[in-house]
């Protein structure tokens, strides 16, 4: 995990790297270590500080930290105001890229910041104590597409990452769509039936997995008495039935699955099932919630957005014409398209205009400190659609 401070520092350091020292021609560092400091992955730029001893930097303190972000924001405020700059074009494109680019890590500050204060064995609560789980679940339906001929991409006008480019058509085989998300009180009858002691529900990197680190619930989830709590932003709760199952990895998502007699969707069958949703209100700064909500009583796909990032299937891998830009910046993304799995929707601390159907977040499937959460999805199968009615 990255402390709050080098998240502060490294979206700083995103707008000085890319912009005001190509652009700007009388900038000066506060401190030129700060390039190899607040470097994530940008080989492209030079060394990086090693990512797992990011957490034993004493310095610089916050404060310099703080003073860095003025100063690289003075800059900007510069490089903006020369509107005749022969750079015009990539400037304007660069500050929106780095806009988006501190939105995400406003996200990852509050994830790494729970698994910071979970692992402190006195267990801080950053907000009050969460008072409401917002109602019971209603029982798990399915909603059923045709398929077809469709559409996958971003097709809008407004932002979206290289990685979400370009538009292009896929074949859907018709398929069906848990309307919410997996909740506690149903992920909690896998782990009573032993789930994570039968390998016949696990694919073999996941039990490799769990037998190594001796997982037996989900990352948060501690046993306490006959059942368990689960630690939140709010600190530590008693397991709330209703609420969605969070911070599973893709390899506990698949053997709940299984288990379930159900998949995983595709991410184009999950974008296709969310083109056109009404998004849901986020939970944004000034909320007393951090933590997922329960499913509300609304009919069709609901969760599909602002409470948990949804496994797929689907490997984290180039559309059909995608091209990385050049230079340092293409690392953003491309690089990254090997061995991961693409997750959709949002949490409930991503940014709200990162909401979108076309979004594709992408982590290792062992990786779990994220709101990541379970939907499931089944085939049609037969001439007539015949659904399978094992679950």
């Amino acid at each position: 995990m990255s402390p709050p401070k080098w998240h502060l520092a490294h979206t700083s350091w995103f707008f000085e790297t890319f912009l005001l020292k190509p652009f700007l021609h009388d900038y000066q560092t506060p401190n030129e270590h700060y390039e190899q400091l607040f470097n994530s992955y940008y080989n492209g730029v030079g060394e990086q500080f090693p990512r797992p001893q990011r957490g034993l930097l004493s310095r610089p303190t916050v404060a310099e930290v703080l003073d860095y972000r003025a100063a690289v924001e003075e800059g900007m405020r510069r490089l903006l105001a020369t509107g005749d700059h022969p750079s015009r074009d990539a400037i304007a494109q660069r500050t929106e890229l780095g806009i988006e680019h501190e939105k995400q890590h406003q996200e990852l500050y509050f994830t790494d910041l729970k698994y910071s204060l979970e692992i402190n064995p006195l267990a801080p609560v950053l907000w009050p104590r969460l008072q409401s789980t917002g109602g019971a679940t209603p029982a798990l339906d399915w909603q059923h597409f045709d398929g077809g001929l469709v559409t996958v991409g971003c097709t809008g006008e407004g932002f979206c990452f290289d990685n979400e480019l370009p538009p292009h058509q896929y074949f859907l085989q018709p398929f069906s769509l848990a309307d919410r998300l997996v909740s506690n009180a149903e992920f909690l009858q896998f782990v009573i039936s032993g789930g994570y002691q039968q390998p016949q529900w696990w694919l073999a990197d996941g039990w490799a997995l769990v037998q190594a680190e001796g997982w037996t619930a989900p990352l948060y989830w501690r046993r306490a008495g006959t059942g368990f709590t689960e630690f939140t932003l709010h600190g530590p709760q008693p397991l709330a039935p209703d609420l969605p199952v969070s911070h599973v990895s893709a390899y506990e998502a698949d053997a709940y699955a299984r288990w379930a007699g159900a998949r995983l969707p595709s991410e184009q069958e999950w974008e296709w099932a969310a083109a056109g949703a009404e998004l849901e209100r986020s939970l944004r700064p000034g909320s007393p919630r951090y933590h997922p909500r329960a499913a509300g009583a609304e009919s069709g796909v609901r969760q599909l957005f602002n409470h948990c990032w949804q496994w797929t299937s689907s490997a984290y891998a180039a559309y059909p014409g995608y091209q990385a830009a050049s230079g340092a910046i293409g690392e953003y993304n491309g690089k990254f398209m090997s061995n991961q799995l693409v997750l959709r929707g949002s949490s409930c601390v991503t940014s709200e205009d990162h909401a979108r159907a076309s979004y594709r977040n992408f982590f290792y499937p062992r990786d779990r400190w994220q709101f990541s959460g379970i939907r499931l999805a089944r085939s049609l199968h037969g001439p007539q659609g015949t659904q399978d009615d094992t679950l």
